[in-house]
């Protein structure tokens, strides 16, 4: 990137923000913080009211404003491919709230991006199977936002294998893991953070009251969340390489840690939150695989064939 682009990038960068720290600019486009500060002084020079100073961070004074920004054409297409992205995995209103972004984004473009626009909308296709929980995302994820955004305690009514309980909770975020949505948040009832699935929200009211203190971010919490019932089972597989391409998005769900390709088969390390759900994946594939270590899986898998065999003999 030549300098130029760099300080349109930067002035761009600064406008996205209240305050821009310079290790930040200086970690996006990989150059020193003396490049950094010698680019913002550049702007400042340009007649840009940059306001702050090296230490403190930086930000552009309210009110001013680029004229429309210019989007390359690879943004263009990015910008679509979030569109199909969202309108199958987000809740109903942020995807409509997003299509009308679009519509102001799409506003600016030029007549030849807009046309590269039209044609490749009905090449980019995001396939999503309708679930029976989608109207509970629907009515859970844009409360659940809004009361992160505002520091609002909600009230929920949960469903667990248990049955279902009602706390009140404080959310710190939301985020999506093996295509499920999951608020994490401060159960006041346990006094401890906990991942609550949307779909298992039953209802979620509102109460209009602040958090009571101030939580960790989303980030610091997935950093060092704990294994499933604060335990997990090593466990190495090798499976052939024409099966180990069929398992590229599966294994994530039985806490896949890495593999090592070989010439005819793949070897797997997990660690697995629960052994008897590892089980029953593997057997869907056992054909085509070998268990390394535990032997306890070896066992169990065996006893659940055997059982098998059982009921269709």
């Amino acid at each position: 990137m030549n300098r130029f682009d760099r300080l349109t990038a930067i002035l761009i960068h600064l406008q996205s923000k209240k305050l821009v720290l310079a290790q930040e600019i200086a970690d996006r486009f990989d150059v020193s913080l003396r490049t950094v500060y010698r680019d913002v002084r550049s702007l400042e020079q340009a007649g840009v009211p940059v306001i702050g100073e090296k230490g403190l961070g930086y930000s552009i004074m309210e009110g001013y404003r680029l004229p429309p920004v210019m989007f390359t054409e690879e943004e263009v297409i990015a910008f679509l491919m979030a569109e199909k992205i969202l309108e199958n995995h987000a809740d109903l209103q942020n995807s409509e709230r997003f299509k009308g972004a679009m519509f102001k984004v799409k506003a600016v473009l030029r007549n030849a991006q807009k046309k590269v626009l039209e044609e490749m909308e009905e090449n980019i296709a995001v396939k999503h199977k309708v679930s029976e929980h989608n109207h509970l995302l629907n009515d859970t994820l844009p409360l659940v936002i809004k009361a992160i955004g505002e520091k609002n305690t909600l009230h929920i009514q949960y469903a667990t294998d248990k049955g279902v309980n009602e706390r009140d909770i404080e959310p710190i975020g939301i985020f999506q893991e093996n295509g499920t949505w999951n608020a994490i948040a401060f159960c006041r009832t346990s006094k401890k953070y906990h991942p609550f699935r949307t779909e298992r929200m039953l209802s979620v009211k509102d109460t209009g009251k602040p958090f009571q203190q101030t939580h960790i971010s989303l980030s610091e919490y997935l950093a060092d969340r704990p294994k499933d019932n604060g335990q997990s089972f090593p466990v190495v597989i090798n499976v052939h390489n024409n099966m180990a391409r069929y398992l590229t998005e599966q294994k994530y769900n039985y806490g896949f840690e890495q593999e090592e390709a070989g010439p005819t088969h793949t070897r797997m390390t997990f660690e697995a939150p629960c052994i008897q759900a590892f089980s029953r994946w593997y057997i869907t594939f056992a054909d085509q695989a070998d268990i390394i270590t535990p032997v306890s899986l070896k066992t169990l898998v065996k006893s659940r064939l055997q059982e098998m065999l059982e009921k269709v003999s």
